[in-house]
């Protein structure tokens, strides 16, 4: 609240912050100082001027402080990213590093799959040959 002394007078201005209302009020004489004074409406006018200053210059620091606390945390925010980038790439790294490891252990167990039934079957083709040999030459009563 600024309280400013005009002449027989005081006058109170009151800022809400910003986008408020300025409101002006009378403190100090009556009302009879007014009609004694010729310039009391032009001091109330210079003190609203004063009051509308100080307001503005709260809205430009409110504003100056907003852009600093953006800016820092633009500045966190591409700290993080950075951080958390690096990681991701230190860990997509280690996992293609294996990555070709772990190709060859599966192209080795495919193979062993693959290779499995072909000894099998080689190795018992003998047996069913002879088994179904017997069973279509074989005359049941």
């Amino acid at each position: 609240m600024l309280v400013t002394e005009l002449g027989a007078f005081a006058i109170a201005i009151e800022a809400f912050g910003v986008g408020s209302a300025l409101v002006i009020s009378h403190v100090g004489a009556p009302m009879e100082a007014n009609r004694r004074q010729p310039n009391g409406i032009q001091l109330l006018l210079a003190a609203e001027q004063e009051a509308q200053r100080i307001v503005s210059a709260a809205r430009e620091a409110k504003m100056a402080r907003l852009r600093q606390a953006k800016e820092e945390a633009e500045k966190e925010i591409a700290a993080f990213r950075a951080q958390m980038e690096a990681e991701f790439q230190r860990k997509v790294a280690e996992s293609s590093g294996d990555s070709g490891a772990n190709v060859k252990r599966l192209e080795q167990e495919t193979e062993a799959k693959i290779e499995h039934p072909k000894t099998e079957g080689t190795r018992i083709s003998q047996d069913v040959v002879q088994m179904l040999l017997k069973q279509v030459t074989t005359v049941k009563n």
